[in-house]
């Protein structure tokens, strides 16, 4: 199985985001993010670290686009930073940031890198938090202003556009633990930031083909395998619950189902938030699905958890093989999602725009060797093979991640890239992994048999 088996259109690449890579986090008139100020309270991170200078992506991006274009890899989905465009949310235009972009973009045309560009992913504009952020109802306003200055500024040449990364994340994460940024917690909160979220995933889709009508239009979901413990009545209805807060809550609507109101019972509580008409702006026809896979979970049915009375049981427990984040390496997973989303929904296309792995990395005499993440990639896109054979429109595959970053709550501790970073000298040493991704690409290198 080659690559050349996905088919000659096939989009391969790898994804990024800007607030995990940039740095920069207050230079050339970049306004805060929520994670901004979230990184600075203790214990939220760990080892209270930082993302001020990451990766230092905004000085060096000319040096990672060159690394791009060496492992031949002709996609890169990245994200722009909201407040480093708009560094109060709405209002004044940073110029100095539509300048940074326009040279990353200009620059992966020129090494011909195709650029794909989300527009949230996940840092909000700490002056549009302190208004309430995704739990008040004019952020659809400011989001479509922001949707509307990036696309004019680079539509002319970005084809391929995301509105949302993860929104069941960024909203449960953020609103509902309150184990991400802004780090506030209670169903109400999770609720208003949910509708709202899906209303500007359609909203935001809408301006896009207004000012840009031949580009493609897409967002992404996390999608997690979920399967109950055992095949007792208690234990699939939990699964199902997990299921559709996890996987459809974000997805249903904008296909015109509504909330997954009747396998969670407690999401009527959001037409609190409604008003006339939302049902309708909650649709659009969007061109592609991005769907991001790493693993799968086992629920069981508990009283514990309020709401949606389920618990996942811990890899450990099961004493199955994990990642450094403790996810369990199920290859089959990311099968199971696209032929059953494929099944319930009938996409016109679809992108799995993040699959990969954190494993420990060490630099020794200037090589990387992580054989358990190149077999990670090879097992997951035999998987994602075996479905396109079956039918699935599989048309791109992006790998989590280009360089090691900062993984939000987890910090530096995990390292997803193909390349490694060290974030003391800003050293980057391509890992045996990208040079996998590389010959595979070019058809030098085969998959797992399945």
């Amino acid at each position: 199985m080659y690559s050349k088996d996905f088919g000659e259109s096939f989009n391969w690449g790898v994804s990024t985001s800007a607030f995990q890579t940039e740095g920069a986090y207050q230079q050339d008139g970049k306004g805060l993010s929520i994670w901004d100020q979230f990184t600075t309270q203790s214990g939220k991170i760990f080892e209270n670290q930082h993302a001020r200078e990451a990766c230092d992506f905004y000085h060096l991006y000319p040096q990672d686009l060159e690394l791009l274009h060496a492992l031949h890899i002709p996609n890169l989905r990245f994200s722009l930073s909201w407040p480093r465009v708009l560094p109060a949310g709405t209002g004044q235009v940073n110029q100095k940031g539509i300048d940074f972009y326009n040279s990353v973009i200009d620059t992966c045309l020129s090494r011909q890198i195709e650029p794909w560009i989300t527009l949230y992913h996940w840092d909000l504009p700490l002056a549009l938090s302190e208004k309430g952020g995704w739990t008040n109802r004019d952020i659809i306003d400011w989001f479509q202003e922001y949707v509307a200055v990036c696309v004019k500024a680079f539509g002319d040449r970005v084809r391929h556009w995301m509105i949302l990364n993860e929104p069941a994340v960024f909203t449960g994460a953020g609103y509902f633990l309150g184990i991400h940024a802004p780090g506030w917690r209670g169903l109400n909160h999770f609720l208003a930031a949910t509708h709202h979220a899906a209303l500007c995933q359609a909203a935001g889709a809408r301006v896009v083909k207004m000012l840009a009508p031949n580009s493609e239009v897409g967002t992404t979901f996390s999608c997690t395998w979920i399967e109950p413990l055992r095949l007792a009545d208690r234990h699939i209805k939990a699964a199902r619950r997990a299921d559709a807060l996890v996987n459809r809550l974000f997805i249903e609507p904008a296909l015109g189902l509504g909330y997954p109101f009747s396998d969670l019972k407690v999401l009527h509580k959001i037409e609190q938030f409604f008003k006339p008409g939302d049902e309708e702006k909650l649709r659009f026809d969007f061109d592609f699905i991005g769907l991001q896979n790493y693993t799968r979970e086992i629920v069981k049915h508990s009283l514990t958890i309020p709401y949606i009375f389920a618990k996942p049981v811990s890899p450990d427990r099961r004493q199955v093989p994990t990642t450094l984040m403790n996810w369990e390496v199920y290859p089959e997973a990311i099968y199971r999602i696209l032929t059953e989303f494929h099944q319930k929904y009938s996409f016109k296309k679809v992108i799995i725009t993040e699959n990969g792995a954190a494993f420990s990395d060490k630099v020794q005499q200037n090589q990387v060797v992580d054989p358990r993440r190149v077999q990670f990639l090879k097992e997951h896109l035999a998987q994602c093979l075996r479905a396109k054979r079956e039918g699935v429109p599989l048309e791109g595959y992006f790998v989590w991640t280009l360089t090691d970053n900062f993984e939000w709550a987890e910090g530096y501790r995990p390292t997803f890239g193909l390349v490694h970073v060290n974030f003391k000298t800003q050293k980057r040493v391509i890992k045996n992994s990208g040079y996998w991704y590389k010959e595979f690409i070019q058809g030098k290198q085969t998959l797992v048999s399945q």
